[in-house]
């Protein structure tokens, strides 16, 4: 495995394989690598003939008071781990490599951003569009691997890919979780021994929503009992819990189809995310 730091290399890289006629699968990844992200790069070692891992922690996509500093970064061990599954190349530029000009041109995430996440974090899905444009255009892959985790960020970027013909197909991996359900984070880290034993607690009161969704119909009362279940069992505070439909990420009507359950809630000082996706098949949703 090879660690490119540069553009330079990394085109060079591409260069040859494209050369070769290998096709590319590129893991987008901020580091700090956890089974999420090595199951992500499994599958592009598995579909793939060259496997490339971006390593970066994007400055874009944090607003002002976010972890931007304190995130978690250790690229030996990550390195370590991505050579485990396959990976080819790691791309672990520096900030400088990344944005050496300002030239105010952006790209604005719209609609599917006002809502979920980017309704308080107002410029993080504008960041994401960024990196992940600035990506596509350097490693030019066959396909780019995303976590269904974040789902709304996945719901962006296929917006993005339609809406601009980026020639890249999109592969979405289901959630990797711990024993316990606990959705698999970098940020989990961050969770005391308190707190990591309440964080379970956000993907049981979706589960919760999702058996109320399907028996009631009602959206009010299955975010009701999601609600309870986290205010009782918890001291987090529920940033948003939601239902909507997906990937439009619209408010659900009697002819939904497919439908996001998604909650953040802080434990601690750790905003952790969560999500279901639930495929109705005809059954009646009272919004």
């Amino acid at each position: 495995m090879i660690i490119l730091s540069t553009i330079a290399e990394l085109r060079k890289a591409v260069v040859n394989a494209k050369s070769s006629k290998q096709s590319i699968g590129l893991v987008p990844t901020m580091g700090y690598l956890h089974e999420g992200h090595l199951t992500l790069a499994k599958n592009a070692r598995e579909e793939n003939d060259v496997v490339v891992m971006s390593i970066f922690v994007n400055p874009t996509q944090f607003g002002p008071n976010e972890d931007f500093e304190s995130y978690p970064r250790d690229l030996e061990r990550d390195t370590k781990l991505a050579a485990s599954v396959g990976v080819d190349y790691i791309f672990a530029p520096s900030v400088e490599e990344m944005y050496p000009h300002d030239g105010g041109i952006y790209i604005r995430a719209g609609r599917q951003a006002q809502t979920l996440c980017g309704a308080s974090r107002p410029s993080h899905f504008d960041g994401v569009l960024q990196v992940v444009a600035k990506l596509f255009n350097l490693v030019q892959p066959d396909r780019a691997y995303f976590g269904q985790k974040d789902a709304q960020q996945v719901a962006i970027i296929q917006t993005m890919v339609r809406d601009y013909n980026f020639p890249v197909e999109l592969r979405v991996v289901p959630v990797v979780r711990e024993g316990d359900g606990l959705a698999k984070s970098s940020r989990n880290v961050y969770l005391s021994s308190i707190e990591r034993m309440q964080a379970p607690v956000i993907q049981q009161a979706l589960q919760i929503a999702k058996l109320e969704l399907m028996d009631s119909g009602d959206v009010d009362q299955a975010l009701a009992q999601a609600t309870k279940i986290i205010e009782d069992n918890t001291a987090g505070k529920i940033d948003y819990l939601s239902i909507l439909t997906y990937p439009d990420l619209k408010e659900v009507d009697e002819n939904s189809d497919q439908i996001l359950l998604a909650a953040a809630v802080y434990i601690g000082k750790t905003r952790l995310i969560d999500n279901l996706i639930l495929s109705l098949k005809g059954e009646r949703i009272h919004a």
